[in-house]
């Protein structure tokens, strides 16, 4: 039973001494996904809000929110990193570098002669499949996506309307990646997942780039004045990794501190972290939280070391942290903009006002240093991606909406 918000500050004898490789996230690599991105004709970077009605009733100094619901014009930012995989896997495929294929010679007829037609297939709770499914129909190839137990048939639908092959399988999230993986095997398919596993690291790392996208960004908006915090979602951890790795290897010691919020069903950096394991912990089951695109409960193995090694704080965060961040941004307090942010999208402000606002995590705030200094960003990474869902809990407040703070 989902009922109190837990948390683990990072002191692990692996943060003392990091062995993470912070290799893939240097600026001339991460600067090649931003790159290509740029080339695509939809591209523009997404908005970045400044709150400072929500900062001052939170006691903090400022709080920015960077909105991917305008990706691309769908809804998430999850085909950042799944174009960019793909790019680079055709690119590889031809021996040339992605920096020689931009957007308008990737989809080129040219480029489709030179290839033996691929069917790109990938497990997805929907934000992740649709963007697979976009790119794959822009480079006039197939794409197969599957979907666990639960999943919305309005996101379904969605990524049946990009071109994809598309159904929902009775299986959670994790052995529906391990499905995908056999029936790519079988059918000779391209596995486009976040989701790495031994063996299986190169597309997982050029995600974790293709995410990347939306943090130059965030950093621009900013004018290069970094935050004192940024809190991160994290389901398997590639995006949340990402950001990490990005962050340490541009600051170094003096990069911002990095709070994690998993949905505590599916909360397996939590409890590794709690557990100080070298290795990640798997967490089975169902997986049924409203927070869909955190339902994960088997870690990328690559996201889960710089998090080990770098995060300084992992939460876990029932489904009342969530909703209580889509009311939230979705009904702000005057001179704040309305944002819609979907459940995965806005339990890092959920849980950004419960630990402000609520004299049990007094001891947290003094130790992550959140007071009227800090300049905190966060990520809203979904819109309404499934639209009845967000009017369920923001209009008529059929999922939880309170908790033990």
């Amino acid at each position: 039973m989902q009922e109190q918000l837990k948390y683990y500050i990072n002191h692990s004898r692996f943060k003392q001494k990091p062995t993470a490789n912070l290799a893939s996230f240097s600026q001339a690599e991460l600067h090649k996904a931003w790159q290509f991105h740029r080339s695509i004709p939809e591209y523009a970077p997404t908005p970045l809000y400044h709150l400072p009605a929500l900062a001052k009733s939170l006691n903090v100094g400022q709080i920015y929110l960077k909105d991917e619901s305008q990706r691309f014009g769908l809804k998430a930012f999850k085909a950042l990193g799944g174009a960019y995989a793909m790019a680079c896997h055709i690119a590889e495929e031809l021996g040339r570098d992605i920096s020689e294929l931009p957007y308008n010679v990737m989809v080129s007829n040219e480029v489709r002669e030179q290839l033996n037609g691929i069917t790109f297939a990938t497990t997805t709770d929907g934000n992740h499949g649709r963007g697979v499914a976009w790119m794959a129909r822009q480079l006039k190839q197939k794409s197969v996506v599957y979907m666990p137990k639960g999943s919305s048939h309005e996101r379904l639908d969605a990524i049946l309307n990009e071109g994809a092959t598309a159904e929902i399988v009775d299986m959670n999230y994790d052995d529906a990646v391990r499905m995908t993986a056999e029936m790519a095997r079988k059918y000779g398919w391209v596995v486009v997942q976040d989701t790495a596993w031994a063996g299986y690291e190169k597309i997982p790392q050029w995600i974790m780039q293709g995410y990347s996208t939306l943090m130059f960004e965030a950093l621009s908006q900013l004018h290069e004045v970094k935050p004192t915090h940024v809190f991160v979602q994290a389901g398997v951890g590639s995006f949340a990794g990402m950001v990490q790795g990005m962050l340490t290897a541009l600051y170094g010691e003096d990069r911002p501190k990095v709070i994690i919020a998993e949905a505590q069903i599916a909360d397996c950096l939590y409890r590794s972290a709690v557990a100080e394991n070298e290795e990640a912990i798997s967490v089975g089951g169902d997986l049924q939280t409203v927070m869909a695109g955190l339902a994960c409960g088997e870690a990328n193995i690559a996201g889960w070391q710089l998090l080990r090694d770098y995060a300084d704080a992992f939460f876990s965060c029932p489904d009342f942290v969530a909703t209580r961040g889509m009311r939230i941004l979705g009904n702000p307090l005057p001179t704040d903009p309305p944002i819609v942010s979907g459940e995965s999208g806005a339990v890092t402000t959920g849980l950004l006002s419960i630990l402000m606002q609520s004299q049990n995590y007094a001891d947290v705030r003094n130790r992550l240093e959140l007071n009227e200094n800090s300049r905190i960003l966060l990520i809203s990474t979904e819109g309404d991606t499934d639209i009845q869902r967000y009017r369920d809990i923001v209009w008529d407040g059929e999922f939880p909406s309170f908790g033990q703070f």
